[in-house]
């Protein structure tokens, strides 16, 4: 069986990632896989990109100006919301053609258009939609927050300047995606149960197939190693406790950084004993910013791609904290899990799918500084820390394995198809 996986990036963004281990965990499991992008990053053979050219940035940047142009000309959430009005047919492409199953993953900024996906849909391959976010359920935002009115048609849209209006951009968009969805039947896929059943409630997905199936890791790559060797390779101190925070941009709103500032500050004022003796890592970019605004040892290091690096880098802490406010499944959590390294978050999105509460980690009160401050010290004292640490890596192995994940996927592609792989 011959699966094209499509995304918008090969490495950068969440989404990209979990795009490209589920295409190795599907090769190393009997499926002919392979990616399509617009931006390649490596030199990965199966991975194919389109023609670059200046086409593809103009498209890019076409879609931008118009939603300055809807936003009153302002810069307010310029890269918060999509609108697919550019992008490029694929579908005479051979990769597209050879393929026997068509799995879109996050397609958005200039990649693939809503005509595009209508002239996809209506080629009659059996699709697959893997959602990283809810821009396929909403008209054109990623993150709904608070907002419910996709549930029966956008309008007067929150990440619209001024609040939008009954006929603006959000609503125009929902209208066209309905229009595109409707006679056409395309399996859904969520990464989280959380996920899944905010798709369940837009009106844009009633009537399609909904299933929850989690992101892959290689748990052969992510997996405990020795901490004293991963300090000394990360050049990190071997005398104190470390806590890792990382994002691809550590100032984005949505990753929390706030709440990590305050329940640091928390933990120093009850536990002064602390500051001499914990340290926190931050990988990012503009991971710097938060050498100043901790009362803890800051040792910042760039955003890293090289996986290798990551093993090491998860190896050398002693948990993982991310205040994130709006998230998926976090590959980060994964990661952490997969390296033995308890994991603190708040309630939110997928992440309490993932951390099972004072079993392999701790689950905070949504945007609670003091819960999320009271979590990271319960984790680093705890006395059965090691059993933390192995529960963790369990639940990985047993929920986010190549394998396990790769058998998933193959029973839906065999479903699609009506055939066997």
């Amino acid at each position: 069986m011959r699966v094209l996986l499509i995304n918008t990036s090969e490495r950068i963004g969440g989404a990209a990632i979990a795009c490209s281990r589920l295409m190795e965990a599907l090769k190393n499991n009997g499926i002919k896989a392979k990616m399509l992008v617009r931006d390649k990053q490596t030199e990965q053979i199966t991975v194919v990109s389109l023609d670059r050219s200046w086409r593809l940035v103009w498209k890019f940047v076409w879609e931008r100006i118009r939603i300055w142009q809807a936003n009153r000309f302002k810069k307010h959430n310029l890269f918060a919301i999509d609108i697919a009005n550019t992008g490029t047919d694929i579908t005479s492409l051979p990769e597209f053609q050879q393929a026997d199953v068509i799995h879109l993953h996050w397609i958005n900024q200039g990649m693939l258009s809503l005509k595009n996906l209508k002239k996809i849909f209506d080629s009659g391959k059996p699709i697959v939609w893997t959602m990283h976010d809810m821009w396929p359920a909403t008209g054109i935002c990623h993150y709904a927050g608070d907002c419910s009115l996709y549930e029966e048609e956008c309008h007067h849209c929150p990440q619209l300047y001024g609040g939008g209006s009954r006929k603006d951009l959000s609503n125009r968009v929902f209208r066209k995606k309905r229009e595109l969805y409707r006679n056409h039947r395309i399996t859904f896929v969520t990464c989280s149960r959380w996920l899944e059943g905010m798709a369940r409630k837009s009106a844009l997905l009633t009537g399609q197939n909904i299933i929850s199936i989690p992101n892959a890791i290689n748990t052969n790559l992510f997996k405990p190693r020795s901490k004293q060797e991963a300090r000394s390779r990360c050049m990190l101190p071997q005398d104190i406790k470390l806590i890792l925070f990382g994002s691809v941009k550590i100032t984005d709103p949505r990753k929390g950084m706030q709440y990590l500032i305050e329940s640091c500050k928390l933990l120093a004022g009850k536990h002064p004993e602390l500051v001499k003796e914990l340290g926190i890592v931050a990988f990012g970019n503009q991971s710097k910013q938060l050498e100043n605004l901790l009362p803890f040892k800051v040792y910042p290091l760039d955003f890293v791609h090289d996986e290798h690096q990551l093993v090491n880098i998860y190896n050398s802490v002693d948990i993982y904290v991310t205040p994130s406010l709006q998230d998926n499944l976090p590959n980060t959590i994964m990661e952490a899990m997969a390296c033995g390294i308890p994991c603190v978050g708040f309630n939110v999105g997928g992440i309490p799918e993932m951390i099972d509460h004072l079993h392999n980690g701790y689950v905070a009160q949504y945007k609670s500084s003091e819960d999320l401050a009271n979590g990271i010290y319960w984790t680093l004292t705890d006395p059965g820390y090691n059993s933390l640490s192995e529960q963790a890596y369990r639940k990985v192995v047993t929920h986010y394995s190549e394998q396990v994940i790769a058998k998933k996927f193959t029973d839906l592609y065999n479903k699609v198809t009506g055939s066997n792989a």
